[in-house]
């Protein structure tokens, strides 16, 4: 397994590893223009308001408890993933969630581009509460990203199905099964910034660290640091580029077989229900 990286403690350091988080992303195709967001849950006292010295009273687009008493960094609306390192005062938020879990305070700069937070801050809180009421963590990060080749086979109807797309995709890299031992989950094609795509994504990140929006992009979550999470990304998007290189060729390539990637999976004792959807896919005539 790869050394953990402790989540960083300071404003300027979570700063910076959003603003590599979002280069990165743009280096791969996964956030055209203004595409993509990113936020990093802090349960720790952060120094704020002398980089961000304009403070605002809001009302959160859904109720956070878990997070009350916390922080959260976040990209604002129409701002470029591409240039949040560069210019992180003029790209990024933060939110002093207060105690009822339902206001909080915004913190900006007076260079700021956005006028709002991301419009997919609902989704951003409602995972970042899960993820803490469920374990305890005091550090979540999530990257939102629209990778060219991934989405693209989103847009056709079997690659919808968790099982098909699972299957497809894990068998071009043998990291797949061990960056994704639970595989990646898949929601149809909902509203961006919807309420209803906010439960959806809460309840897939719940037991997946990637969930697949269908004909829009994904979303990643880490406890580790959002580089981890933009690292998910990248992995599941290369898979998308050996599939999408393998049907222009008319899919000549099989790519890895169940049987080795359940080999993968047995030498390094991952459990996974991902070997189990192998081996029946095996016996169905593969």
């Amino acid at each position: 397994m790869p050394l953990k990286e402790l989540p960083l403690s300071t404003l300027e350091d979570i700063m910076a590893q959003i603003g590599e988080a979002g280069r990165r992303m743009a280096e791969i195709g996964a956030s055209e223009g203004a595409a993509g967001n990113i936020s990093v849950y802090a349960g720790r006292s952060l120094e704020v308001q002398s980089v961000f010295p304009l403070v605002e009273e809001i009302e959160l687009p859904t109720a956070a408890p878990a997070l009350a008493g916390g922080w959260l960094l976040a990209t604002g609306s129409g701002t470029r993933l591409r240039e949040i390192y560069d210019h992180p005062l003029e790209n990024l938020g933060v939110v002093q969630i207060e105690a009822d879990g339902t206001h909080a305070r915004l913190y900006t700069a007076p260079s700021r581009l956005f006028t709002r937070l991301t419009s997919e801050l609902n989704s951003h809180l409602a995972v970042h509460n899960d993820q803490v009421a469920a374990t305890g963590s005091r550090y979540s990060a999530l990257v939102h990203a629209q990778p060219l080749h991934l989405t693209y086979l989103s847009h056709i109807s079997r690659y919808r199905d968790p099982v098909e797309l699972n299957r497809r995709l894990f068998r071009w890299q043998p990291e797949m099964i061990m960056i994704f031992p639970q595989g990646v989950a898949v929601l149809p094609f909902i509203l961006p910034g919807s309420a209803e795509l906010m439960r959806a994504t809460a309840a897939a990140l719940h037991t997946h660290r990637l969930v697949v929006w269908s004909k829009h992009g994904v979303m990643a979550h880490s406890e580790v640091s959002v580089k981890r999470a933009a690292d998910l990304i990248e992995y599941l998007e290369t898979s998308a580029h050996y599939e999408v290189l393998n049907l222009i060729a008319g899919e000549p390539a099989d790519g890895l077989q169940p049987d080795e990637i359940r080999a993968i999976a047995c030498a390094l004792g991952i459990a996974s229900p991902m070997v189990g959807e192998a081996r029946g896919a095996r016996r169905g005539g593969e």
